[in-house]
């Protein structure tokens, strides 16, 4: 069965270009009315949106229904004047894709603050206030399809990346917090960690690379994502047409007798407290609470 947005309302954050853009079209193509928003077209933020009402122009001239928006995610009363946009024209809004980014790549020593603190405002604030623009209206209607996007830089670090890396590990424990708050509202939150040759990675990746991670390699995933079908709380990794998930786990811990709860202790046994084969997925906040008193009451420490 074809998987299509007929009926739905999607907002795309950063679909000037990239990724965003080829999601904007292909959401379009399926039938959703596409919120095209794009502030910059430079990695660091900067332009304006013209390259938005391009995107408009393409879908519209393949018969899809589309307006440009030119508001800031990290200004969240441009993101509720966004949203209200919307539901006064096609009357709610079903799929939010958080996709809007900026680098401002240096070592952390050599970081300003400043360049910290705006890529944590667009990527973790801004997700947040994009996303809170859309929660009540999602939950009213009790249906959404959020998209979240972190990185392979948020998961595993990368040097010279502090503040992106910072803001996209932020970005999971927001979806993960989120899917909970969302479930009872039929509103699934997932994350999709991207690897594409955009404007954002033109002069990372080398061009083999660039060219071969095409952002057409990473939509399906997006999109699956974002359909009536979509999971709930996955983290998936998506590029060059190889998709893999993403799983935080927890392992099921050492239990140290009340002598060896020392500093020293945990020396001695840290090899079977960091073994991780008894590994099992970490699903939510309360779980590390939920095994210790499993544990403690196996052992008659309770």
């Amino acid at each position: 069965m074809t998987i299509d947005f007929a009926g739905k309302v999607a907002i795309v954050t950063g679909a000037g270009g990239g990724l965003g853009r080829q999601y904007a079209l292909d959401l379009a193509r399926r039938g959703a009315k596409v919120i095209v928003n794009d502030l910059g077209s430079t990695r660091d933020g900067a332009g304006n949106s013209d390259a938005a009402l391009e995107v408009v122009d393409e879908i519209r001239a393949t018969g899809g229904e589309a307006m440009a928006n030119g508001a800031s995610v990290a200004e969240f009363e441009q993101m509720e004047d966004m949203v209200a946009r919307a539901k006064a024209t096609w009357g709610g809004v079903h799929i939010l894709i958080n996709n809007a980014g900026i680098l401002r790549d240096k070592s952390f020593a050599n970081m300003a603050i400043d360049d910290f603190e705006q890529v944590v405002r667009v990527h973790l604030l801004g997700t947040a206030y994009a996303t809170k623009a859309v929660w009540k209206t999602m939950q009213a209607q009790t249906y959404g399809r959020i998209l979240m996007t972190t990185s392979s830089s948020g998961l595993g670090g990368m040097f010279g990346q502090a503040n992106y890396a910072a803001a996209k590990t932020g970005v999971i424990g927001l979806a993960r917090t989120l899917r909970l708050e969302g479930a009872k509202y039929n509103i699934r939150v997932n994350t999709l960690a991207p690897a594409a040759g955009t404007r954002l990675t033109e002069d990372i990746f080398p061009e083999d690379a660039y060219n071969a991670f095409t952002p057409e390699k990473v939509t399906p995933a997006a999109l699956f994502l974002v359909s009536e079908e979509a999971p709930d709380n996955a983290i998936v990794a998506a590029g060059g047409g190889v998709f893999q998930t993403v799983g935080i786990t927890l392992n099921q811990g050492i239990l140290l007798a009340e002598e060896e709860c020392t500093p020293e202790g945990v020396r001695a046994a840290w090899n079977r407290i960091s073994d991780r084969s008894s590994d099992l997925p970490f699903n939510n906040g309360m779980e590390q609470a939920q095994q210790t008193m499993e544990l403690l009451q196996k052992t008659g420490k309770n």
